[in-house]
Order: C-alpha cells, then sequence, then structure tokens
C-alpha cells in the first residue's frame, strides 16, 4: 500500500468550508436505530475513511447519503446550505457518486456503451469518438486508462471500477464514495486505486470510503470516522491514530488476530487430488495438503475459485480428476458422500448456498446433519438433543441470536457466517473448503473465522483456504497457489512468497512461476 501525500485536510480541517456536512443524522427501521445523531463533515480536497464493525450503521449512512434511504431527522448541508437528496438522482446531480462493492455496468455492453448509458449527453446521437476524446482527458488528469472497445465482461475486478469511478468524473462528481474499493483488488489494482485517488484530491474532490482493512485506512486516509451501534464515536486525523486505538474504538477492545504458528506439517497426506481440470481446453494440475495443513488459493473473482471449491465439496462433477481424502477416492461422489468422509463446505455465498433465510437458526444448523443419528430416532428429531447442540454452539462461536428460533435472515453477516463455521466445523471434520470465509466481516468477526480455522488445523484438518484477501492468505497459510484463467500457476512456500509476485501471478503473469512442496 502506497502512503499518499497529504491533503489540505492535514493543515486546515478545522478552518476549511466542508463540502458536505451531516448534522445529527438518524434512521431507524422498525425498533432498530441503524444511526443516531451522526454527525460530520467532508472536507474537497480530502480523503476521509468510514471504518466499524457489521451493524455499525455504515451502509445505511452511505444510503441516506446517496438518496437511497430518507433519513428520520437531521440535515444534510452542501456547500452550507440545507439539502434533501431525495433520491439517487438527485444526488447525482448535487455533485455525489457511489462506487459500490458490486459495480453497476451491464456486463455484455463495451466500455464505451456503459458511458454513454451512464450519461444522457453523450446517449444522444452516440457519438464514440466524443466519449474517447473525454477519456483522454480523464487519463492525462487522473490516470484512467480504458479500452472503450472491451466488453464489461472481459475486464478485471480494478478495470471495472476504472468505469465506474470514470462515469463518476465525466459526471462533474465532487464527492465519490466508494464501499470496500479494494476487496476484490490485486495489490496493484490497489496501488493504481489509490494513486488515481491522490489525484482526485488533488484536483478538489472529496473521497469518502469504507473500509475493514485497517492498513489501507491508514496509509491512504486524512481523516477516520468511527462507527459503533449506530453511533459516531470519533473522527480523528491519521497521524493520531493507529490499529489498535481503531479498533478499539470499533468494537470497545483491543483485537488480537491470530496468526499460524511455524510449525512443521504433518508427513500424513490427508488430500490428494490429481489432473483437476476446471474448463474446456485448460491444462490439468495436481496438488495435495497434508494434515494440519492450510494451503490458501489466491487469484481474481472468476479464475476457476467457484469451480475448485464445488469439486472438492461434492457439488460438481470432478471428470477425470482422481480425488483422495485419507486414502480414500472421492472421484464420482455426490456432495452427501463428501459429507459423510469428512468434507466441511463453508460457502462463497453464505446467503444463497450457506444458509435458508427464511429458517430458523436451529434448522440452519440442522441441515448438515439432518440424515443423521445424532439428531433423529427413525423419522423423529430429538428436538432436546438439537435445541442443546445449537445453544452450546452459539455459546462457543459467540453467535448473537435473541433465540435458536430466530429467522437466520434476521442476523448480522458476521453472525451468519459463524453459524456456517458451527454447523460446519462441529464434528472436526478432515477437510475444511473455506471460501472468503471472512469477505465483509469486521475486524472482530474476522479474527473469530481465523481462530476457528486454525484450531481445525490443529485437530490435523486439511484446510483449503480461498481468498482475494492476500493479507488473509499471507497470514494464515502454511503454502499458496495461485488460480489464473481456470488453471494453477503456480504454489509456493508462505515464507518464501512476496506479495508483488502474487500479485503479478494473480494478473497472468508468469514469467517465474514456482512449485514448492
Amino acid at each position: 500500500m502506497v502512503s499518499l501525500q497529504r491533503s489540505a485536510a492535514d493543515r486546515a480541517v478545522d478552518g476549511a468550508q466542508p463540502l458536505l456536512r451531516l448534522e445529527s443524522i438518524t434512521k431507524r427501521f422498525g425498533s432498530i436505530e441503524a444511526n443516531r445523531d451522526i454527525s460530520l463533515s467532508l472536507l474537497a480536497g480530502e480523503i476521509h475513511a468510514i471504518v466499524g464493525e457489521n451493524g455499525a450503521g455504515k451502509t445505511t449512512l452511505i444510503n441516506i447519503l446517496f438518496g437511497i434511504y430518507q433519513a428520520d431527522s437531521g440535515m444534510i448541508l452542501v456547500e452550507g446550505k440545507p439539502t434533501a437528496i431525495s433520491s439517487p438522482h438527485k444526488a447525482i446531480e448535487l455533485g455525489i457518486a457511489l462506487v459500490s462493492q458490486h459495480f453497476l455496468l451491464v456486463e455484455r455492453h463495451t466500455v464505451a456503451e456503459n458511458l454513454a448509458l451512464a450519461l444522457p449527453s453523450l446517449r444522444a446521437g452516440f457519438a464514440r469518438a466524443r466519449i474517447s476524446k473525454r477519456i483522454a482527458t480523464l487519463n492525462q488528469d487522473y490516470g484512467i486508462a480504458l479500452d472503450l472497445d472491451a466488453r464489461v465482461m472481459d475486464l478485471s475486478p480494478g478495470q471495472k471500477q476504472r468505469v465506474e469511478i470514470a462515469k463518476a468524473l465525466l459526471r462533474h462528481s465532487r464527492l465519490i464514495v466508494l464501499d470496500e474499493p479494494t476487496s476484490v483488488l490485486t495489490p496493484q489494482e490497489a496501488r493504481e486505486l489509490f494513486q488515481i485517488l491522490g489525484r482526485l484530491r488533488e484536483k478538489g474532490c472529496a473521497i469518502l470510503f469504507i473500509s475493514h482493512k485497517l492498513e489501507e485506512v491508514l496509509a491512504s486516509s486524512d481523516r477516520i470516522s468511527i462507527l459503533r451501534k449506530g453511533r459516531l464515536i470519533e473522527t480523528v486525523h491519521r497521524k493520531h491514530a493507529n490499529k489498535i486505538n481503531l479498533s478499539r474504538a470499533m468494537i470497545g477492545a483491543a483485537v488480537i488476530c491470530p496468526t499460524k504458528p511455524e510449525t512443521a506439517v504433518r508427513p500424513e497426506m490427508r488430500l490428494m487430488v490429481e489432473k483437476m481440470v476446471l474448463a474446456e481446453g485448460a491444462a490439468p494440475f495436481s496438488f495435495e495438503i497434508a494434515s494440519g495443513e492450510i494451503l490458501g488459493i489466491a487469484g481474481v473473482a472468476g479464475n476457476g475459485q467457484s469451480e475448485l471449491a464445488e469439486t472438492l465439496s461434492g457439488l460438481r462433477n470432478s471428470g477425470k480428476a482422481r480425488i483422495t481424502l485419507d486414502g480414500r477416492p472421492l472421484q464420482g461422489c455426490g456432495s452427501r458422500e463428501f459429507h459423510l468422509r469428512g468434507v466441511a463446505h463453508i460457502p462463497e455465498d453464505r446467503n444463497r448456498m450457506g444458509i435458508v433465510p427464511s429458517m430458523s437458526v436451529q434448522e440452519n444448523f440442522l441441515l448438515r446433519w439432518i440424515n443423521s443419528s445424532m439428531f433423529r430416532a427413525g423419522p423423529f428429531l430429538r428436538l432436546r438433543r438439537l435445541r442443546r447442540a445449537v445453544e452450546k454452539a452459539i455459546l462457543a462461536y459467540s453467535i448473537v441470536t435473541p433465540s435458536v428460533r430466530t429467522r437466520t435472515s434476521l442476523l448480522s453477516g458476521g453472525n451468519i457466517q459463524k453459524l456456517i463455521l458451527a454447523r460446519e466445523l462441529s464434528e472436526k471434520p478432515h477437510l475444511v473448503i473455506a471460501v472468503h470465509p471472512t469477505y465483509g466481516l469486521d475486524v472482530q468477526a474476522i479474527s473469530q473465522v481465523h481462530r476457528c480455522l486454525l484450531d481445525q488445523a490443529a485437530a490435523g484438518a486439511a484446510i483449503l483456504l480461498i481468498s482475494e484477501d492476500l493479507d488473509e492468505l499471507m497470514l494464515l497459510s502454511d503454502r499458496i497457489a495461485v488460480l489464473f484463467n481456470k488453471q494453477m500457476i503456480a504454489q509456493i512456500n508462505r515464507a518464501d512468497a512476496q506479495m508483488e509476485q502474487l500479485g503479478l501471478w494473480m494478473a497472468g503473469h508468469v514469467g517465474e512461476v514456482r512449485t514448492e512442496r
């Protein structure tokens, strides 16, 4: 992460006229107070970060700022004038742009067509030459280079993000809001993003960004606002902040991040995969994971991670690949047989694949064990035993829920993830397939998930950890493999891994491929 040159916020935060100010913003959803009496200012020429736990009120505040929600009370002032932001269209008129985690682009259209769709003045008599001229100016001013003829579906996440930023600048936006902007970027793309943000700041734009990555917050922001349980705890200057005091302000206590100890990997191989093919025409690859070992899988989204996880959890046919767990072949088996053999799966999309949102916490916990004699007596469920097991899991995994009968859709993302972990890891699995297990979670929840995975490794399980967060992979893995174009192009010991080289491999630069055990 690059440390950007300090802005005007370094020199005169108190004396500067805010571009936008929120005063006593409060928003309720029924009995839940998502935002309570929040006041903060955003200055032209500054990068302002907002951090907080899941459920702290960050997303609600952004949605109010962009006109998706309306505050129940409070006031928004733009350049000192009270303003009602009644809709996203009104926010755009005021020069506010939102770059969300999930890009709002038409995948089958070209970059030029997406830019034209976003700008009425360019849609009229669609003239590619006019768009090309304006993009050339953006590239010169901000370093935003775009291939206007490329289809969005063929772009990397970093390139898609640049299209979104270009849309904002072509609309002459003065305030750009970014929600978790580096969550799907390689280190090189993240560095390029913050270089662009630095140029935007120099031109007088205000940048507001939400992030769980405290390192990037400290490296790139001018001021940092901390939310906790819907309230603004404080706004601090970057030079007065560090990871310890930020995490303490976010959750009320310092968070200790667990790391994988440097211990010798056990000699027995738990998982052996030979001649795995993830797509037609892709080269086969092989790998293995020993007892107690964590193999991290790095790669930009869409390079075979989903296919690999689905194959190793029995949800996808393995084809001609040979999969052996504890010396017994698994190829040709279905997901139920994988489960019975001790494979636990923490899926990529916790809401779509991990739970049934309309079912209760207790019913979701039962899903893995529905055919087990543990909770069944013939056709009948052993409800008392099930309830005791779920209550024990709630305590062990610190799941915040009113009761075991609470509908799971009412839980926060972090608590849903901990419920999935409790269900999947409750019976000492032999192999754990963990796909983006901490995506979108706060610092404390991330620490808990990491501890769960490390405990499973210590108990002898083989762990396949698929993540787009290189910091997470470097923290937990014994070895790291890289997927690109649905092929495994490198394997390297964590001790020898360099972030820059991993980023290059993730982008497909394979000139120095290494395979190590």
